[in-house]
């Protein structure tokens, strides 16, 4: 089975040439690059985010396996949803998912559910592909997209990972896909989303889940976050650096309803 992309034309261009003339004018300049186990970027269209998506994906080496933790924005499909067959239409060409990875994640984790509803119309996943495809034209990957998960199923989602990841005996970036405030004004949403980053900073999974719930802070994709920040941990990453931090309004020119963006490599 065939996905075809959701966004192409809206999020990014769907022509192979646009799209890389925009991949190419968001990524950082000279940036070296190095392994990572893990990596948080953001997933709205790519004027806005684009130069944070393209800052992290600058500084990474794209192993031959991806795994793509994503929140579900369209509410279909299973509370955790695995595509584990067939591959995704993309304008820099098809993708084929690693059906042995994502079956050994599913095994482990009787809540996880093989699920094609809840990709279907998804955003979050989809938009990472082009930058990780400018920089490793083939490569396969385990999409799975989160509906909103407690701390236990995050911890849960993450051992399955790890379990899978180990059996599988080679290199694995975790990609967790999150935008962060959702419109408030820009000093605001600053503010609030540094609470979330200095948890990742800190390589606290628990602290980052907490602090979203209690500060209020609107970020999208905290579970996918927590559950890369555990598995990561567990595979032996020891620290976390902040890539880049902006927010909408520092394009659109409106500072008073904006999204927050953070990019994020873990090592």
């Amino acid at each position: 089975m065939a996905r075809p992309p959701a966004v192409a034309g809206r999020f990014y261009p769907n022509d192979p040439q646009d799209l890389l003339e925009e991949v190419q004018r968001h990524l950082a300049p000279k940036t070296p690059t190095g392994s990572a186990k893990g990596v948080i970027a953001p997933h709205a269209g790519f004027v806005y985010s684009g130069d944070v998506a393209g800052s992290v994906y600058s500084q990474v080496e794209i192993p031959d396996t991806v795994i793509l933790l994503g929140p579900n924005h369209t509410g279909m499909g299973e509370r955790i949803a695995i595509s584990s067959h067939g591959s995704w239409i993309m304008p820099f060409g098809d993708l084929e998912i690693d059906t042995n990875l994502a079956a050994a994640i599913l095994e482990s984790l009787p809540i996880a559910r093989e699920n094609e509803d809840a990709h279907r119309l998804e955003h979050s996943l989809e938009t990472q592909l082009p930058f990780l495809q400018y920089f490793r034209k083939q490569f396969k990957f385990v999409p799975i997209c989160l509906m909103r998960l407690n701390l236990d199923e995050c911890r849960m989602l993450a051992k399955a990972i790890v379990q899978a990841v180990r059996s599988y005996d080679r290199p694995v970036l975790i990609v967790a896909s999150s935008d962060m405030t959702h419109y408030e004004s820009h000093a605001r949403a600053s503010e609030k989303d540094h609470k979330a980053i200095d948890q990742i900073l800190k390589m606290d999974p628990e602290g980052l889940f907490h602090t979203v719930e209690k500060e209020g802070i609107t970020m999208c994709g905290v579970n996918p976050a927590t559950v890369m920040l555990f598995a990561c941990k567990e595979l032996g990453a020891t620290q976390a650096e902040l890539v880049k931090y902006m927010t909408s309004g520092e394009i659109s020119g409106n500072m008073d309803q904006v999204v927050g963006y953070a990019g994020m490599v873990v090592r």
